[in-house]
């Protein structure tokens, strides 16, 4: 199978770039969202179809991340933009690609790995262990069964598949890790000289350049538009909660035990025989025979070894079949009653049947006695867990009723301010870039320079500008957009235009002399600036070197060497319209033999890594060019 996706990526990636991002399927995560079906799609890859809810609801869940996460790399109002939208959509495209790709190549998600992914997910667990309630609590509030969770994993680890198939088989030699130190520790002897600006010949600007220049550079010159606004702000930092009652802590306990217990557990390891969809009868027989054959040699000793040679499960047998430590409720019926129907030590005698997967051989390492702690012992823990929820409840109430309040009374934020007995803050002006204090979140300016804000003269909904803060807003004053006058700032254009020629000048000067010397002309005659030498300078160093300026630093190690002695020249731009000479007089490569080992595994590993993510994006072009898809873009 490997060497099948092996044939499908062509050639070693030219450059070797540590933290490629693959955008459309890591950024957007490769989980899938399961709505109901509809006859309408914004895309369609094969036969599947990317309905126009599904990918409204991807959009939706990547906006509730902007508004809930402070160090979001992207907001609510980005996700508006055409692009970000194709973005997301080829995303959802090349899930669907990868999907299709596992079912041509006969791959499929265990039972064992949804299970390990579930129990090991923080978000479920209570004291560092899985806690079934947890679990079922918290999709209830998202409004999702397990089952349902469950295939929503099921498919995100479909679609990292081949990508860790990929990521598996990346092979970086010795002789690669070797030319990335030779370039890495590489030494350059470079000149360079700095040009002064040259003088202006011309200073007249007629009256007809400066007001051409003036309407097409229109938007250098207009004031940006600027509002102030009111607000309401709740915070769950600001609001008294009181110490618990005896009783309220008791009836907390009561209602959570297992929160406060050491769950039943077992440590164990499996070996996963693997019974086909629709299997014949035969086969069905065939994998009961090999299953039982392996659970009567099966011993404690020898386990981890009959797991490596024969287990189907791709997630375990690495490690002998590991499942770690399990408790009731995270695998299926027939496998649970199983496993805590074992002792320690012990191994199931017959093999155990799992719907949907196969044969099981269970291994019990270990077993842990569920044991309830008195109330005494974690009062502190209650009490710390009572004021953590009825914060959440307190400020989840009062940032509701702000909500309500604001709807029901959208022309003004007095009626609000009146019943929470709150005061009303008002920003300064501040324009799309942001302000100060709060006006600095962009969940904040999004609001306030929205529709409903802005051109409605309404209340904003609820914007949690931070875990904990929320605000609702109302439209101050609004200062719209406007060109300055051209009287105002004839000078400034003036100005430009005289510093655009002047850049023009210098750019065809350097241009110049840098042909000449390139050719051997004398440099002590063509160049009009003292020329600076340095020698060894090592690319791993450049951010370090202060001698010269960082511009011509980076085009001295992007030169080509020199050939039969004759140095490389080149013009490189510094800034603020200076440009200087560079050129390249003696390159001595880095030596690999000098690195230590350490620093050689894991330069390796980051390798890999990137190597993997670019073949990666490969695979799927490849994919992508040969498939069959459709994009309706009049339904996006």
């Amino acid at each position: 199978m490997l060497q099948a996706l092996r044939n499908k990526i062509h050639g070693w990636p030219a450059a070797i770039v540590l933290g490629v991002c693959v955008f459309a399927v890591a950024f957007f995560g490769i989980e899938s969202y399961f709505v109901s079906r509809v006859d309408t799609y914004v895309a369609k890859v094969g036969d599947h179809e990317i309905s126009q809810q599904e990918w409204q609801d991807r959009l939706n869940g990547l906006r509730q991340q902007a508004a809930q996460d402070p160090n979001s790399p992207f907001t609510a109002a980005d996700l508006e933009k055409p692009e970000l939208k194709q973005k997301v959509l080829d995303g959802m495209i090349s899930q669907a690609l990868l999907q299709q790709a596992n079912t041509d190549l006969g791959l499929t998600v265990s039972d064992a790995a949804v299970r390990t992914t579930i129990a090991t997910d923080p978000g479920f667990q209570v004291n560092g262990q899985f806690s079934p309630e947890a679990y079922r609590a918290i999709l209830s509030m998202q409004g999702m069964s397990p089952a349902m969770y469950e295939t929503k994993v099921r498919t995100s680890l479909a679609t990292q598949m081949i990508p860790e198939a990929i990521s598996a088989t990346t092979i970086v030699s010795e002789a690669d890790v070797d030319n990335f130190f030779r370039l890495h520790g590489q030494q350059r002897d470079l000149r360079y000289a700095v040009l002064p600006r040259p003088s202006l010949t011309d200073a007249t600007v007629a009256d007809a350049d400066i007001d051409a220049f003036y309407k097409s550079h229109i938007a250098d010159y207009t004031t940006p538009e600027q509002v102030s606004v009111q607000y309401i702000e709740v915070k769950q930092a600001d609001l008294k909660i009181g110490e618990p009652s005896d009783e309220q802590l008791h009836e907390q306990y009561d209602k959570n035990k297992q929160r406060y217990a050491q769950p039943e557990q077992r440590e164990a390891s499996h070996i996963l025989i693997d019974v086909p969809k629709n299997a014949t009868p035969e086969q069905q027989k065939a994998a009961l025979d090999k299953a039982k054959k392996i659970a009567a040699e099966a011993t404690p000793e020898n386990f981890a070894r009959l797991a490596a040679e024969n287990s189907d499960d791709l997630g375990s047998k690495r490690t002998g079949g590991d499942l770690g430590w399990l408790e009731k409720g995270v695998a299926n019926a027939a496998f649970d009653t199983a496993l805590f129907g074992l002792k320690k030590g012990e191994i199931t005698k017959e093999p155990i049947l799992s719907p949907e997967e196969g044969y099981h051989i269970i291994w019990v390492r270990d077993a842990r006695e569920g044991d309830a702690k008195p109330f005494a012992e974690v009062r502190g823990q209650l009490a710390g867990d009572w004021a953590k929820s009825e914060g959440e409840r307190l400020y989840n109430e009062r940032a509701g009723k702000l909500a309500d309040l604001a709807e029901r009374n959208p022309g003004s934020l007095e009626p609000a301010a009146k019943e929470l007995g709150v005061e009303i803050k008002t920003t300064p002006m501040f324009g799309r870039q942001g302000g100060e204090g709060v006006a600095a979140d962009p969940k904040f300016v999004t609001a306030a320079f929205g529709d409903d804000v802005v051109n409605q003269g309404n209340n904003s909904s609820l914007v949690q500008v931070q875990q904990g803060d929320a605000v609702v807003m109302h439209l101050d004053k609004h200062a719209a957009a406007a060109p300055r006058a051209l009287a105002d700032v004839t000078d400034a254009v003036r100005q430009r235009i005289l510093d655009e020629r002047v850049d023009a000048a210098a750019k065809k000067q350097a241009d110049d002399l840098a042909a000449q010397l390139s050719k051997g002309g004398d440099v002590a005659s063509l160049v009009k600036a003292p020329v600076q030498t340095l020698t060894g300078l090592e690319r791993s160093k450049l951010a370090t070197i202060k001698d010269a300026p960082p511009a011509v630093l980076q085009q001295a190690f992007s030169l080509p060497h020199p050939v039969d002695g004759k140095s490389a020249w080149s013009s490189v731009a510094t800034g603020n319209g200076t440009y200087a000479l560079v050129a390249v007089d003696k390159v001595t490569d880095g030596d690999p033999s000098k690195v230590e080992k350490a620093q050689r595994v894991a330069l390796r590993g980051q390798m890999m890594d990137a190597m993997a993510q670019a073949a990666t994006i490969e695979y799927i072009d490849a994919l992508k060019a040969k498939g069959e898809i459709k994009v309706a873009t009049d339904r996006m």
